[in-house]
């Protein structure tokens, strides 16, 4: 099949389904799960077996997960209507409202939530049907794959390098540099999608997924296609299980319509797409270590030089990009370099996932332009504390990065550091904690985290995490506190400075930036 041909056919499907009258949308992401969402998706199904004027879809979530479960009804004749915090309880007097033809708007909470928002990577999120691809398709989906099929790999990796495009997985490296350095080495080369996400407070890369899986496949095909990937990996985490479905469902369909496998749209491109699960861990998302793990092998980093785009999975030359970095691809590719350069910062363009918790009024998944604030995120999309709370801690980055007070709320969320004492943006997360909690034990929490993560492989690591908790420990009870700062400060450098994969290299931001800002708490 064409990309005509597929645009033609996804438009009469999608003609005939809008045709069978009111649209139920009920949102369903690992997120909603957890406050009943597939308990109102049933009930929701139950309710409209009967009826022939109005039809279900189970979308994923868009990013409110304060305002979950929500449902939106779209009625034929226009009318639009949004229901949050739903209980199955709540459905039959949602569905005895169909038909009557008003309209509701969002409410002030969840317009607050995305006015702030600038959507690229979620447009569409929480609107589309995963299982379907049509509907991706209806709405410009795969159309930016079809463009670069009909150019050079080169001339793909041009665009993208001029877009100025970042990795969004935490290292923050041009993904289009790792394409032309794989296309230096020989056939096969291999694309791998890291999907493993094993961060406490991070859940961005399973909303794509459970939302817009067509969007990442999308994506990891325009950089198959200019690596010269003829295989290309989905490395998801072992407990996504909703990642995992929707993006099994979504390869089925996409090599149904000559998307996946041989000679996709007729170009002569051939590349086939496997989705594999994680072998647990947050040491996982090291891209060598996830490289062991797809081949069978212990769970823990290889030795740098050779680097993947040299030798990389089975030894072959292999290019490693994160799911939201690839979402991002269709975009670039669609809106051309100027036009996605002229969101975000000069040195940094485009949008960036951020996933906001803890001690704020309106926690989710928001999409920001480049050099947002802190302070943007937590009050302007997240509401602030709660009433009756002030802000104590914010922890970005999760456990390899660190702990920041109320006063630098105003920095820049960009690549590399957020401030001299080590702490990154990283991967995006951002956790809020209340005046009430303690920075010496969140600091002691993340290094625990550390601790219990490390694969073991290297003796800086290994040793050096637990002997930071034990110090955190005894720094938390006043005893022997100068020393211990002292001895805090050189295990710090010490794991950060001789560890052989990322998290020990990362593993003393949590305690430079306590000692940097919260020294007050055991002076």
């Amino acid at each position: 099949m064409t990309f005509e041909e597929i645009l033609n056919d996804a438009r009469k499907r999608r003609a005939a389904s809008d045709a069978t009258g009111t649209r139920v949308t009920v949102q369903v992401g690992q997120c909603s799960q957890a406050v009943g969402a597939d308990a109102v998706a049933d009930a929701m199904r139950e309710a409209l077996a009967c009826r022939d004027d109005c039809y279900l879809v189970v979308s994923g979530c868009d990013g409110a997960c304060f305002a979950a479960p929500q449902v939106v009804v779209q009625e034929s004749r226009g009318a639009t209507r949004y229901y949050s915090r739903v209980a199955a309880s709540d459905v039959p007097a949602i569905a005895a409202d169909i038909g009557a033809g008003h309209g509701q708007r969002p409410s002030a909470e969840l317009e607050s939530f995305f006015t702030p928002q600038h959507l690229q990577v979620l447009s569409w999120c929480g609107q589309l049907d995963p299982a379907d691809v049509d509907e991706y398709v209806g709405v410009g989906g795969y159309a930016s794959l079809a463009d670069a099929l009909s150019h050079t790999p080169q001339e793909v990796i041009d665009q993208v390098l001029e877009s100025g495009l970042q990795g969004r997985g935490g290292a923050y490296f041009p993904p289009a540099r790792k394409w032309q350095g794989a296309r230096a080495f020989p056939e096969p080369r291999f694309l791998v999608v890291n999907a493993e996400e094993g961060e406490p407070g991070l859940f961005k890369d399973r909303h794509i997924m459970e939302g817009l899986p067509h969007r990442l496949i999308e994506g990891a095909l325009i950089a198959s296609y200019a690596t010269g990937a003829s295989r290309c990996f989905i490395y998801i985490n072992a407990e996504a299980h909703l990642s995992a479905e929707r993006v099994e469902a979504a390869l089925e369909q996409a090599r149904s319509h000559n998307l996946v496998g041989e000679d996709i749209l007729q170009s002569g491109f051939h590349c086939e797409v496997e989705l594999r699960r994680g072998a647990g861990g947050y040491v996982c998302g090291e891209e060598t270590t996830l490289l062991n793990t797809i081949e069978g092998r212990r769970r823990e980093p290889r030795l740098r030089p050779p680097f993947p785009v040299e030798s990389g999975l089975f030894r072959r030359p292999t290019v490693i990009n994160n799911v939201e970095t690839l979402a991002n691809l269709p975009y670039v590719l669609q809106r051309g370099p100027g036009r996605y350069g002229q969101v975000g910062m000069e040195s940094s363009p485009g949008t960036k996932l951020v996933c906001l918790s803890g001690a704020v009024k309106r926690p989710g998944l928001a999409e920001v332009p480049m050099g947002s604030s802190l302070r943007q995120v937590i009050y302007d999309i997240g509401g602030g504390p709660p009433e009756g709370k002030d802000i104590g801690v914010v922890a970005v980055g999760g456990p390899s990065s660190g702990l920041l007070p109320p006063s630098e709320l105003d920095l820049e969320l960009k690549p590399g550091m957020l401030h001299s004492s080590g702490v990154v943006m990283g991967a995006g997360g951002i956790m809020v904690l209340d005046s009430s909690a303690s920075a010496i034990e969140v600091a002691r929490r993340l290094a625990a985290y550390n601790a219990a993560e490390s694969c073991g492989k290297c003796t800086p690591c290994r040793e050096g995490t637990p002997r930071i908790v034990e110090a955190l420990d005894r720094l938390a009870s006043g005893r022997d506190s100068t020393a211990n700062v002292e001895q805090l400060r050189y295990l710090a450098d010490i794991v950060g400075g001789a560890s052989l994969c990322g998290l020990g290299q990362m593993a003393g931001g949590p305690v430079n930036s306590l000692l940097e800002f919260f020294g007050g708490e055991f002076a």
